[in-house]
């Protein structure tokens, strides 16, 4: 694994309901690839290899153009390390879900 993307799908929506609807179906693909994904509440961390995640944020936005969505912008963070690996999502963030 040589890559690990966050992505915010932010589609256009005449509510909020509708907003819910077209991110979940982003969601449901993103699952759907099985890649390692965290979905969270201002966007879904996904790891694997740096191409393969690439084309799939390409089509998170076809997505939620399909979903109905007359325009979608998305915020996207990289982490690539094409000789080695990046640090896991469970690495990153297992210690702040742990139950007491």
């Amino acid at each position: 694994m040589n890559a690990s993307v966050a992505i915010q799908v932010l589609p256009e929506a005449k509510d909020d309901e509708e907003l819910i609807r077209v991110v979940d179906e982003v969601i449901a693909y993103i699952k759907s690839t099985g890649y390692n994904c965290y979905v969270g509440p201002f966007e879904t961390a996904i790891e694997g290899d740096y191409d393969a995640l690439m084309d799939i944020v390409k089509e998170c936005q076809h997505i939620a153009i399909r979903a109905g969505a007359p325009s979608v912008a998305a915020y996207i963070k990289v982490t690539y390390r094409p000789e080695g690996e990046v640090l896991t999502i469970e690495k990153k963030v297992a210690k702040h879900h742990q139950e007491d």
